[in-house]
């Protein structure tokens, strides 16, 4: 297959791509800026069967009046595009499946989600994701179309681990906030692999929620960490150090909705990581 990716410098696509390629697909990156040029767009996703949109700012930033525009424009406005292109091209020429990230954001923090959860939070991170899904409604409604909301990745060159892994070893790490918000997490080869399972499911269309089936907290995730390095994690990273370094955007860290991989599962998708250990142990060996 002829597959296209935005967003190929982010961490998710430079995990993909090398599988997809791996299988014989042949993969083009859409370049940023491309996605603000409809035309240009149109024109090279023409004979695409797949495109797959993982554009999206880094969100974990202080939320200042230029980051959010970013934020809001690398998602939204570049989904629209894409769909726009889409549909502009005859029915001969058009992809058959639209792939979107999206986000656990989209939930409120103090509830179980299912897929069918309606339960949203109302802050800017839920409104973000409502209106980067939204902005893929008036696809065609002949291409098949899957969202996929991921939680927060994790693998040997995750921003997370790198960040925390040095800090252990260290021995001075520890729980963010009480330690008691959810963890919802997903193993970077976990998630590449539902994208290319939905890729080859032709039933597969509509919202997962791309999140491991084990629920635990923050907590539970930093001493399995720690373990897994033979260090301890004794110490609490205080929420008002991150609310000052973050401003809002430390609600991401101190907030988390429980989310449960319901439809992947129901459908037959198995993970390989389906618990925080295997995760860890898989990324510190």
């Amino acid at each position: 297959m002829k597959i296209a990716i935005s967003g190929s410098n982010g961490y998710i696509a430079k995990n993909l791509i090398p599988g997809l390629e791996a299988a014989n697909h042949e993969v083009t990156r859409i370049q940023r800026s491309e996605l603000s040029n409809v035309d240009q767009l149109t024109k090279n996703l023409s004979d695409v069967d797949v495109v797959i949109s993982l554009a999206g700012a880094p969100i974990l930033t202080r939320w200042t009046k230029a980051n959010k525009s970013e934020i809001i424009r690398s998602r939204i406005d570049s989904t629209q595009n894409i769909v726009h292109a889409i549909n502009r091209l005859p029915v001969e020429n058009r992809p058959g499946l639209f792939i979107s990230a999206s986000a656990i954001g989209i939930y409120s923090a103090d509830k179980v989600h299912t897929e069918e959860s309606l339960s949203f939070s109302n802050d800017f991170v839920a409104e973000v994701v409502k209106n980067w899904e939204n902005a893929s409604d008036d696809l065609n409604p002949d291409v098949r179309k899957v969202i996929f909301r991921i939680g927060l990745i994790l693998g040997k060159e995750a921003k997370t681990i790198k960040s925390l892994v040095p800090v252990i070893k260290f021995g001075i790490g520890g729980k963010i906030g009480s330690g008691k918000q959810s963890f919802p997490f997903i193993h970077i080869a976990d998630a590449t692999r539902a994208i290319g399972w939905s890729i080859e499911n032709k039933n597969a269309r509509g919202i997962y929620n791309l999140v491991a089936p084990e629920n635990i907290d923050n907590k539970t995730f930093t001493k399995t960490l720690a373990k897994s390095l033979n260090r301890p994690a004794i110490f609490t990273v205080p929420e008002f150090i991150l609310k000052f370094a973050l401003g809002e955007a430390s609600t991401l860290l101190l907030q988390s909705p429980q989310v449960e991989p319901e439809r992947l599962l129901n459908e037959g998708f198995t993970f390989n990581f389906p618990d925080i250990r295997s995760t860890i142990n898989e990324i510190t060996q």
